[in-house]
């Protein structure tokens, strides 16, 4: 056991079992990953490090001051930073094609969890209402008297996951017929 999990607080074998399987499913997706997405990816991660925006403040700096003649030994070679405008604008074209790429990547990403989350809250549900009809019976059949009011009857039956989005899109479109 290494010193930083002897320092952590202790987790139950379900939540370290199921950060393990996430782990693992993100290391399998990024192995699955072909040359062109990690080349991609790793433009991208130094694109957005401070390493390039110091490279680029040099570079650019330094043919700024070039260019103006503020270094009188070293002759201009872009006095009307037409090339300076040209290099920044080609780099700006790829520089943001690679962004959207890696984007694009992590979107698919993002959707993938969002059904995930959309499975694992149907299925809590579904279970919910089932131990809530459950409950229900054996307090019937013990005779257990209870107040069962309208949200726990409400509550009680299946909810209809595309019943619930055409609710919601009735009520966005009643939102912005308002506004």
């Amino acid at each position: 056991m290494s010193p930083e999990s002897e320092n952590r607080p202790h987790t139950s074998q379900v939540i370290d079992r199921n950060i393990r399987a996430l782990l693992e499913r993100r290391e399998a997706d990024e192995n699955r990953l072909g040359w062109q997405e990690r080349l991609a990816g790793l433009i991208t991660r130094f694109t957005g490090s401070m390493v390039f925006v110091y490279i680029h403040a040099l570079l650019f700096g330094g043919w700024i001051v070039i260019n103006l003649g503020l270094l009188p030994l070293v002759p201009k070679f872009d006095p009307s930073f037409v090339v300076l405008a040209m290099v920044a604008s080609v780099e700006a074209i790829f520089l943001s094609t690679f962004i959207l790429m890696t984007q694009n990547r992590m979107m698919a990403s993002a959707d993938k969890r969002a059904d995930l989350n959309l499975q694992i809250s149907l299925l809590a549900e579904h279970e919910v209402t089932r131990l809530i009809q459950m409950n229900t019976r054996i307090c019937e059949r013990l005779g257990i008297q209870t107040r069962m009011d309208e949200e726990l009857e409400e509550l009680a039956k299946d909810v209809q996951p595309e019943q619930v989005l055409e609710t919601i899109e009735e009520h966005e479109r009643d939102f912005q017929q308002r506004s």
